[in-house]
């Protein structure tokens, strides 16, 4: 791959507030967006250009053109959004419905998109917001994943010949303050302690050790959240910490790996974000479950806050906030994370 290549952007769940997060991170800084690519609906582009035009009427409107390639963005005037048509609709959907069709074109982009990525014609993807009922709801393909996680692992696992199993991925979200990574992603709560075992945890340890080195050029620290309060309180509240999350965290010790822990889990975050007036003890926290490690950083500021999947052969990174159905349509959505997760993206792929 080559700097020259485009990064694409998928368009997300056309009813929600994807598309005009889109045409706003367009309009609004075209050098973060210049060589991006939306993969989507022309149409539903269209629409969110005019939607953009109408709240903000002192601004020179957005063109969108379709292309055939997505190479050919480098040919578009400014203030053009290239459109790769994927996941294309009968009809723009009624903002803020849940419909299968949205479903299925959402599914679809993801697709098109980790497909050109994983056969070198483009450098990255940058995800705009799903909704996993709609993607459910779309069945086929799509209804067996929760995620963009789980698509992109099923279709980099078939791209480079290898099991699921083989190709395991985490999720890391990042703001300018605070890192994050996932020992288990979207599953209840009774699966995800069910899924703190020395293997996922000691693999999870690995993934961000060699992931997280690669964008800080050195290696980095890892503080470790223990999964009971108090970090199981020597084993009065609960033995993983003992019996699972000690040893692996041992053994990462021994292959190099800078881990420190289990720390009790509402102080572990305090001590790892970094602010103005001091850095943060940790690069990164490795949360047991979903909601342990994202409350915090989404608490911080969902504006810069930047999800990234690691541990794929492709780059992927999308903004932490969801389809905002409540007010898609209504002129008010905000491209920051948007535009932080374009701009991690540029920082990743260099």
């Amino acid at each position: 791959m080559t700097n020259a290549l485009p990064f694409l952007i998928t368009m997300g769940d056309a009813a929600g507030i994807g598309p005009e997060i889109i045409a706003k991170a367009f309009a609004d800084a075209p050098s973060d967006t210049a060589g991006c690519v939306v993969v989507g609906d022309v149409a539903v582009l269209r629409r969110a250009a005019a939607l953009v035009a109408t709240v903000r009427p002192g601004q020179l409107p957005l063109s969108v053109a379709e292309l055939t390639h997505p190479g050919d963005v480098s040919a578009l005037p400014p203030r053009c959004i290239g459109v790769w048509p994927a996941g294309n609709l009968p009809a723009p959907p009624a903002y803020g419905q849940i419909s299968a069709d949205s479903g299925r074109a959402a599914g679809e982009c993801i697709l098109a998109a980790a497909g050109a990525v994983l056969s070198g014609q483009a450098r990255g993807m940058v995800t705009a917001p799903i909704h996993k009922e709609a993607l459910a709801a779309a069945g086929g393909p799509f209804a067996n994943f929760p995620g963009h996680t789980e698509i992109l692992q099923a279709q980099a696992a078939s791209f480079t010949g290898k099991t699921i199993a083989e190709l395991p991925v985490r999720m890391m979200l990042a703001s300018p303050e605070l890192r994050t990574v996932l020992v288990s992603i979207h599953v209840s709560l009774r699966e995800a302690i069910e899924a703190v075992r020395f293997e996922a945890v000691l693999q999870t340890l690995r993934i961000t050790h060699a992931a997280l080195g690669l964008v800080l050029g050195r290696p980095p620290r890892l503080g470790v959240a223990g999964l009971n309060p108090h970090a199981g309180e020597g084993g009065l509240f609960g033995r993983e910490e003992i019996e699972v999350i000690a040893p692996a965290i041992a053994a990462a010790k021994a292959e190099g790996i800078l881990a420190s822990g289990p720390f009790p889990p509402d102080t572990v975050f305090m001590r790892a974000r970094t602010t103005a007036e001091q850095p943060g003890e940790f690069d990164v926290v490795v949360a047991m479950y979903h909601d342990q490690g994202l409350i915090p950083v989404k608490y911080l500021g969902m504006e810069q806050g930047v999800n990234v999947t690691l541990g794929l052969p492709l780059l992927r990174t999308s903004p932490d906030h969801g389809t905002a159905f409540d007010i898609a349509g209504s002129g008010r959505a905000d491209p920051a994370s948007l535009l932080a997760a374009i701009r991690m993206a540029r920082t990743l792929g260099r």
